[in-house]
């Protein structure tokens, strides 16, 4: 679904990914997790090219990002992003957040959207809230809000970028639930995170980062069940989160 092949990035002089090479299959829960620092959001932002990079090659379903004539905003439309903090827009009602990018992008009639939009909002528990504005929700409502509109757009892959880390630890739940049901689903996702405990419910695959790098890339098994394989830094990484 997604293959990123020697990807580099620089910001000026200074490199925050260096040669990173992966695969994402459809049907795959990958999280990608590390210090910070560690070039993880900006790895998964050069997935849907929110992030340029200079180096390297990212095909999406076989579309190759780098091509010129590669349309960006029909690509983008197929794979939905969760951003750490909800990104809705704060003038518009909950209903018309979920339709607006279906009508804009998909070209989809008011109706149809809506239609589409309240089913996911109704499949994230929360179709009570449709007519409220997003600064009438708490952290948790929002970020489902997010994920309803994402999915709305009937989305071959779902990035989340650190989904839960605006959150209070009381509404870090309500999201992962939801999160962990789309994982059961089938949905390939690919997701930032530090919850670990997400990681080893849900994840098929860990990607380790430090310093811009892929360090480790192997099952949650191998990451979690054989700490003493890994490199000493996801070593050291690991000794940390699981002590507590």
């Amino acid at each position: 679904m997604i293959e990123l092949q020697h990807v580099s990035k620089w910001y000026g002089a200074f490199q925050v990914l260096t040669d990173c090479t992966t695969t994402i299959n459809q049907g795959e829960v990958v999280v990608i997790c590390g210090p910070s620092g560690s070039g993880k959001s900006t790895l998964i932002k050069t997935m849907n090219a929110l992030e340029p990079f200079q180096e390297g090659e990212i095909t999406v379903d076989g579309v190759n990002l780098h091509d010129p004539k590669t349309k960006l905003p029909k690509l983008r439309a197929r794979v939905g992003m969760v951003f750490q903090n909800f990104e809705l827009f704060p003038h518009l009602s909950v209903t018309e957040n979920l339709t607006l990018a279906q009508i804009q992008v998909l070209n989809r009639s008011a109706d149809e959207a809506k239609v589409q939009g309240l089913k996911y909002l109704d499949r994230v528990g929360l179709i009570a809230q449709k007519d409220k504005f997003p600064g009438q929700l708490s952290g948790g409502q929002q970020q489902r809000v997010a994920i309803a509109r994402a999915l709305s757009m009937d989305p071959i892959v779902m990035l989340f970028d650190e989904p839960t880390s605006a959150l209070d630890p009381e509404m870090v739940g309500e999201v992962l639930d939801v999160m962990v049901n789309l994982a059961n689903e089938g949905m390939t996702m690919c997701c930032v995170t530090h919850e670990m405990g997400f990681a080893r419910k849900v994840g098929n695959r860990v990607i380790f980062m430090d310093h811009g790098r892929i360090i480790e890339d192997c099952t949650k098994e191998e990451f979690f069940g054989n700490p003493d394989a890994r490199s000493p830094r996801a070593k050291d990484f690991l000794s940390k989160i699981l002590a507590h």
